[in-house]
């Protein structure tokens, strides 16, 4: 018996979690939850990082208390964001910036002059989002070039790990996020870091998820009366430790959702694509030496401001009332492109959501009911047509899509999912990202052979859900598929 130490932080919340692997079976028991998310300070959006610190280590004692042995501690996290520290010191500079902060957006269109959009993506393979870290680290250093002096870039996950004892490298899946790597090397892309007079000295050695990162520093061994505990990296973006615990088959292909404040939909490959004319598709590393071609997708996020605005103005509302009003009003009148970019920042969402309407001929006045009913057959449409892309471009048509993550708790949009693509969804695991985490320390211990022995052990431990197609949804979904794309803009 084996227990490991997860910290997974979403954009939202964070949780430390214990998993004890036990006879080819894994078990989860939650020891701490915080909230999560982005803090202002004189006009900029930033992350809180010393309170996450503080977090980490309220987590780690509270999971000593329950008595267990602790054999290992890894921190996957969402992606993009980082911060950089004093080569000497080892003390950050600054607050970590937020992805979310609009100081990319002239940074980007900046740099497309100079490499144009499509270039970059033929460097990097990476989707040119403007939340990506190439666009945050020139803004940083248009902002602050004395921050890129005698110091080290960590992204976040390698950041918190450094102050529980952690070393100075970065994990490769997470480093794949930053438009900045080179996909088929899988290394730093020095030409492009170069042409950006970005210093090469400041980005630390990329190392795999499954890497022994150090171990739990002397002090906190005192302050927390424990022995030395390993650190490992996971695969420490996020969706790389959820994709490692999708309880795949063994044969055959399959493509995947993982499913939370951003729904990433892809599938697993070898190396990186470049398809022609799908800029859009990014290949992001993977556990195990493969590349995850997928798309990001704006996903619960959408629900969650709708639901902070809303509460803003005293409804009181939670996400099963929500569900409920949704499932209250017709289908499918009204449809947004859920990419689009005026959803992308905290701010009114029910209002822009209503301008999009409005702007694109569909009606001026929408309940609110309607305004989430409009997300979620928007978000199953647009999970359809993702993936319908990635049918074309393998050849392949994917019997079933495995969706994981927390998203799969809201089951009206797993089963408007499994309608708009007309076969059936495997939900589960919830806790995809912690178990993904968990079983590749193990890895990491010796524990699990590989990749495939991982899902073997998620197949065997977890429950799952089918939704299976129900005919007039389907079909009327497929009747609304043209003017969806349409309104869309896909």
């Amino acid at each position: 018996m084996k227990n490991f130490l997860a910290f997974d932080l979403g954009a939202s919340s964070g949780r430390a979690i214990i998993g004890t692997l036990d006879n080819g079976r894994v078990s989860l028991r939650e020891v701490h939850r915080f909230h999560n998310g982005p803090v202002e300070k004189d006009g900029s959006l930033y992350w809180d990082y010393p309170r996450l610190c503080n977090e980490l280590k309220t987590g780690l004692k509270n999971a000593l208390a329950t008595g267990v042995k602790l054999d290992g501690i890894s921190i996957d996290t969402w992606g993009v964001d980082y911060l950089f520290f004093d080569r000497d010191s080892k003390k950050e500079l600054r607050l970590p910036y937020n992805y979310r902060d609009e100081r990319t957006l002239k940074a980007a269109e900046k740099l497309w002059q100079q490499i144009p959009a499509s270039e970059l993506y033929a460097l990097t393979g990476i989707q040119c989002m403007t939340l990506n870290t190439i666009y945050q680290l020139l803004a940083h250093q248009q902002a602050h070039p004395e921050d890129l002096n005698n110091s080290c870039f960590l992204p976040i996950p390698d950041a918190l790990a450094l102050a529980l004892g952690g070393d100075f490298t970065a994990e490769y899946t997470f480093c794949s996020t930053t438009n900045l790597l080179d996909p088929v090397t899988r290394q730093w892309h020095w030409e492009l870091i170069d042409r950006l007079n970005l210093p090469r000295e400041i980005f630390p050695e990329i190392v795999a998820p499954g890497s022994v990162n150090g171990q739990l520093s002397a002090e906190l061994c005192a302050e927390l009366g424990c022995e030395p505990i390993p650190i490992f990296k996971c695969g420490s973006h996020d969706t790389a430790s959820a994709v490692a615990a999708v309880p795949a088959p063994e044969q055959g292909s399959w493509a995947y959702l993982s499913a939370g404040t951003w729904a990433l939909l892809g599938v697993e490959i070898d190396r990186p694509m470049f398809a022609p004319g799908r800029e859009y598709i990014t290949n992001e590393g993977g556990v195990g030496n493969t590349i995850r071609y997928l798309t990001n997708i704006m996903g619960s996020w959408l629900f969650q401001e709708l639901r902070r605005v809303w509460n803003s103005e005293g409804k009181n509302l939670s996400f099963n009332d929500m569900e409920q009003m949704a499932r209250s009003t017709a289908p499918c009148r009204y449809f947004i492109n859920p990419n689009s970019a005026e959803f992308a920042a905290p701010g009114d969402m029910p209002g822009n959501i209503r301008a999009f309407l409005r702007r694109t001929g569909q009606g001026e006045e929408f309940s609110d009911a309607e305004v989430i009913r409009t997300v979620y057959d928007s978000l199953a449409l647009y999970f359809c047509t993702k993936l319908a892309d990635l049918e074309e471009i393998f050849h392949v048509r994917y019997g079933c899509l495995n969706i994981v993550g927390g998203g799969t708790k809201d089951g009206f949009l797993m089963e408007l999912t499994s309608c708009a693509l007309n076969r059936p969804v495997i939900a589960g695991p919830v806790e995809a990202t912690a178990t993904g985490n968990i079983l590749v320390q193990a890895m990491a211990a010796g524990e699990i052979r590989d990749l495939a022995g991982v899902r073997r052990v998620v197949r065997d431990s977890f429950e799952l859900q089918e939704f299976a197609p129900e005919t007039a949804m389907a079909s009327l979904y497929a009747g609304v598929m043209d003017k969806f794309r349409e309104i869309a803009g896909k």
